[in-house]
């Protein structure tokens, strides 16, 4: 048996950009967990989008042996987590699989809204917490302030910082010590029924879905039938081992142990992430708390550029969602753009990464409609309608009244931008919650925003209004009333569905108008005129017109009667009429992410 007092399980806990990959790849390399030949920089961001963003998208687990000076070999589990908000869930589910977090802060950078946020959900699962300053050779670094920042927030002793720079390996050392000495080895009994919580898993070709697990109780071997307790089915084990650069088979998984257990499982989504294994002969009589399913938050539609790639898409969809269970996708077919799929997504970043990738490793050219959150409809015949396509959404007549999503957003700023970052709340609807200041030059904004207003380019706003300086973050929050309508987009009277969005009534004729006048100048002219219209139900309140094309029919009259010029203007005007009557406008694909970028 595997003596469970020289397993250590530790996660860190860091914003995007302060260092985590880097520190990931000091520990493996002065564990020898990888040799020099096989070092790359990010060495655990396995996939090209996460090197180049310089985030974690997929979170990553590994074994690393270290041998102490009192000469005993300690096992150190590094379970890695995603970078960003849209992955809170995933991020609390590898916290719940360790006992201990290395809190990482940029000496340049200080305390940001990620740390604070995943910090809190650290301190939820109590886990002990070692606080690290991260990038001390920075010529900018300001030691001295980011460590008064560290202790206001968490606490502890100045004496209890570790500062290191994790990319010349200075002060690496201490935090084995810090490891071994203040984070407790795992609790769990070996005798009692399995009970093995899942905190990430992903699709192998050859093998099926792999579930990566930390044992909680009991024990895990091949031949051993196990059951998910989310599912109710059961599968014999073929292999379990332990996660190093690659899979290394054991005999057995126990109490304590992270680790990987292949059993035949067909689809990654019988692998829910946060579910619990228990054994199938002799199951536990609960599974591990906080299982809860992946929502999607954000729904866009995506159709293929050339119609004759829809069938392509969906294959290239049904691949990514073997890997990724929180993809959401289904059928759906518009007027404008022929058929393709609603797809629902874990946050904006969710939906930017799926896209990238469905462009560079399927070779798809697609267009992407606006997107759209979840709301919920209340009907006067007492039906609670769920919709996420402003095509489905009723009409003014059938509505009491409807709900959208809210949520509770933290955002860090230098005291220099309070004032145009409270205004960027307020014209998003934002409630104020309160101010704490972190030290004299930085506060937490606290804001209650409703959900549909970040998906467009809040992000891009708040960093462009801070000079990059503000950091953000979000959980969700629940479903408020508000005064949403359906605004309609109108080309010569047609409405065009995959233009349409739900939007503030308050907002819907700026909205419309702007949208209006971005349209006019990407639908080319025609020979006839085109009018661009955006309505609220059968109220048109605002229009833009493309002049059409003019043929100078009169150019070969010289001289002689007024009535001839006007007669061939006449007949150009009927034919201009019958054109229109008959005419279709093709918008162009620009006209649709031109609806992601009104100003």
């Amino acid at each position: 048996m595997k003596n469970a007092e020289n397993i250590r399980n530790f996660s860190i806990i860091a914003h995007i950009d302060h260092g985590k990959s880097t520190l990931a790849d000091r520990l493996l390399e002065m564990t020898h967990t990888v040799s020099k030949r096989q070092m790359v920089s990010q060495v655990l961001d396995d996939m090209d989008l996460e090197r180049e963003k310089g985030i974690t998208i997929k979170s990553h687990a590994i074994t690393m042996n270290y041998r102490h000076s009192d000469r005993r070999e300690y096992t150190l589990n590094l379970i890695d987590t995603p970078g960003h908000v849209d992955f809170s869930y995933e991020v609390s589910r590898s916290l719940a699989a360790c006992e201990g977090a290395l809190l990482l802060v940029d000496a340049a950078q200080g305390v940001e809204a990620q740390t604070v946020s995943t910090l809190f959900q650290a301190l939820e699962h109590d886990l002990a917490i070692i606080p690290v300053i991260n990038k001390i050779d920075l010529p900018s670094a300001q030691i001295a302030v980011v460590e008064q920042q560290i202790i206001d927030l968490i606490g502890c002793g100045k004496d209890e910082i570790i500062k290191i720079s994790a990319k010349t390996g200075v002060g690496i050392e201490k935090i084995f010590k810090a490891l071994l000495e203040r984070v407790p080895p795992p609790a769990g009994d070996t005798d009692i029924s399995l009970r093995a919580l899942i905190f990430d898993s992903y699709f192998d070709a050859y093998r099926g879905a792999v579930a990566l697990v930390r044992i909680a109780d009991g024990e895990v071997k091949p031949e051993d039938t196990i059951k998910f307790f989310s599912t109710d089915k059961s599968f014999e084990v073929q292999e379990v081992g332990l996660l190093k650069l690659q899979k290394v088979a054991q005999p057995a998984l126990q109490a304590g142990q992270v680790g990987y257990i292949i059993a035949g499982v067909k689809e990654v989504r019988d692998t829910k992430v946060g579910d619990t294994i228990t054994s199938a002969k002799n199951p536990a009589t609960e599974p591990l708390p906080g299982y809860r399913e992946p929502k999607p938050m954000v729904f866009s539609g995506m159709f293929p550029a050339v119609a004759d790639d829809y069938e392509e898409l969906k294959s290239s969809l049904e691949k990514l969602q073997l890997n990724d269970a929180s993809l959401t996708f289904e059928p759906e077919t518009s007027i404008a753009l022929g058929f393709g799929f609603r797809c629902g997504f874990l946050g904006m970043l969710h939906m930017e990464i799926v896209q990238e990738r469905l462009e560079r490793e399927y070779n798809l050219n697609i267009v992407t409609t606006v997107p759209n959150v979840e709301y919920r409809v209340y009907t006067h015949k007492d039906d609670i309608l769920v919709v996420d396509n402003p095509a489905n959404f009723p009409s003014a007549i059938e509505i009491e009244h409807v709900e959208e999503p809210y949520i509770d957003a933290q955002i860090i700023t230098p005291t220099d931008f309070i004032g145009a970052i409270m205004k960027l709340a307020m014209d998003r609807r934002g409630i104020y919650k309160n101010t704490s200041y972190l030290d004299g030059k930085r506060i937490n904004l606290n804001y209650f925003i409703p959900l549909s207003e970040i998906v467009f380019d809040f992000y891009d706003r708040l960093k462009s209004i801070s000079r990059g300086y503000a950091s953000f973050d979000y959980e969700f929050l629940d479903f408020r009333q508000g005064n949403l309508v359906k605004l309609e987009m109108l080309v010569n009277g047609e409405p065009v569905d995959a233009l349409s969005s739900i939007v503030h009534k308050d907002k819907a004729y700026d909205w419309g108008k702007r949208i209006c006048h971005k349209l006019r100048g990407i639908i080319p002219r025609q020979l006839y005129e085109v009018v661009i219209q955006a309505a609220i139900g059968s109220k048109i309140i605002a229009r833009e017109t493309v002049k059409p094309l003019r043929k100078n029919v009169t150019a070969k009259c010289y001289g002689g009667d007024i009535s001839r010029k006007r007669k061939l203007l006449e007949k150009q005007k009927e034919g201009k009429k019958r054109m229109k009557q008959v005419g279709r406008v093709e918008i162009p694909q620009e006209a649709f992410l031109a609806v992601l970028q009104v100003d």
